[in-house]
């Protein structure tokens, strides 16, 4: 199983490719300020994410008999044993 968000690797699948947590806080933070200086929400910009992160669960892929390929764990930001 592939899911979106870490704590779907921590749960047991193999790999979760998203958002990272720590961008999505860090950009709210950003059009909470924006709103508090002044700007008006609806002239704000929409914007998109820029920070995905891919976290494998090796210990799951071993009980599940999978060989996770050397190059994709060096790809990883995290790789829980």
């Amino acid at each position: 199983m592939i899911g979106w968000a870490r704590e779907f690797a921590e749960a047991d699948p193999v790999i979760a490719y998203g958002v990272s947590n720590t961008e999505k806080a860090r950009s709210g933070a950003v059009y909470v300020a924006r709103v508090l200086r002044g700007a008006k929400p609806a002239e704000l910009p929409v914007e998109g994410p820029t920070k995905f992160e891919m976290i494998i669960n090796s210990k799951t892929a071993r009980a599940l008999g999978l060989t996770i390929s050397p190059s994709l764990l060096v790809r990883a930001d995290e790789v829980i044993q």
